[in-house]
């Protein structure tokens, strides 16, 4: 029997800046939406949340039960939204899907084995998409799909879409010939130096004394602003 994952969840009316006080009590501000459903505001507990999604993702389906609701919701996690520089997690949506008819979602991609170019030297692999969209009932979504790389043994060698076997009730409406991954030429020593170089124009850049060098990817690290937070809050 396939264990069913559960989550408990009550109606919320506190919305706008009073949603910070649930916030500290370890509360989560969520929403449940869905086609034909007039949205609904809830909250849970931020821990029993954080659980479920490190086991069940955003692919596998919740039976999320809603406190004086006598049936249980089927619904899929969307749309996490976390502190920028917490990375505390403020606020999700959940869709609650008709079991009956298909739902479209994006299934992560898993690769297994070892490519034979890549073991000995001659090439590096490429990986080009890292989801795909898939169409199926919401009880058959996969929790991945595995692409096996084992018989890449040179380069420009590819998986396709079409290449991918795919559970028998799942499709992909993508185009078969999208490349999923494919071997490149490795790179050397001196291409790698010269790419480092390119990266980063000039040379290192000297910080003041007591302060890490920067660096060219890290970014500003902003407070969410008032408006951002009474979207993410409704």
């Amino acid at each position: 029997m396939v264990k069913e994952t559960q989550l408990k969840a009550e109606k919320r009316g506190i919305l706008g800046s009073k949603i910070k006080k649930l916030r500290k009590q370890g509360i989560l501000p969520a929403n449940i939406y869905g086609s034909g459903l007039e949205s609904l505001t809830i909250q849970l507990s931020v821990d029993e949340f954080l659980k479920t999604f490190k086991e069940a993702g955003e692919t596998e389906l919740i039976y999320l039960q809603v406190k004086g609701e006598k049936e249980k919701r089927p619904v899929l996690i969307r749309h996490i939204q976390a502190h920028p520089v917490t990375n505390q997690i403020l606020h999700t949506d959940f869709l609650q899907v008709d079991l009956t008819e298909e739902t479209t979602t994006d299934v992560p991609i898993t690769f297994v084995g070892e490519a034979p170019a890549v073991k000995v030297g001659t090439g590096m692999l490429l990986e080009i998409l890292t989801e795909l969209e898939v169409t199926c009932l919401p009880t058959d979504i996969p929790s991945e799909i595995e692409v096996d790389i084992s018989k890449l043994a040179d380069v420009n060698d590819a998986i396709i879409v079409k290449d991918l076997k795919l559970p028998s009730k799942v499709k992909t409406d993508l185009d078969p010939d999208e490349v999923v991954c494919k071997i490149e030429p490795a790179q050397t020593e001196e291409e790698v130096e010269e790419a480092q170089a390119e990266e980063v124009p000039g040379g290192e850049e000297t910080a003041p004394e007591g302060e890490e060098t920067a660096k060219k990817d890290d970014k500003p690290k902003e407070e969410p602003s008032e408006e951002k937070t009474k979207k993410s809050d409704s």
